[in-house]
């Protein structure tokens, strides 16, 4: 399963979080194409949560995508 949101800061960013059932949740943040920040995290609500602490991406923008 995959989510996607766009920041609200920064118009070039965007955020993805991507699960791996092996090992959790991963939160992607790109700037224009490149992969600039890269987190683990053991649930969906804790990467939503850093995504708005570090990035201002409110838990609101997240979309489900397909992978």
């Amino acid at each position: 399963m995959k989510w996607a949101a766009a920041s609200e800061q920064v118009a070039t960013r965007r955020a993805e979080i991507q699960y791996d059932p092996s090992v959790g949740y991963y939160l992607y943040i790109f700037d224009s194409e490149d992969c600039t920040y890269d987190y683990l995290q053991d649930t969906f609500e804790i990467a939503v949560a850093q995504a708005e602490e570090d990035f201002g991406i409110p838990s609101s923008a997240w979309r489900s995508v397909s992978s």
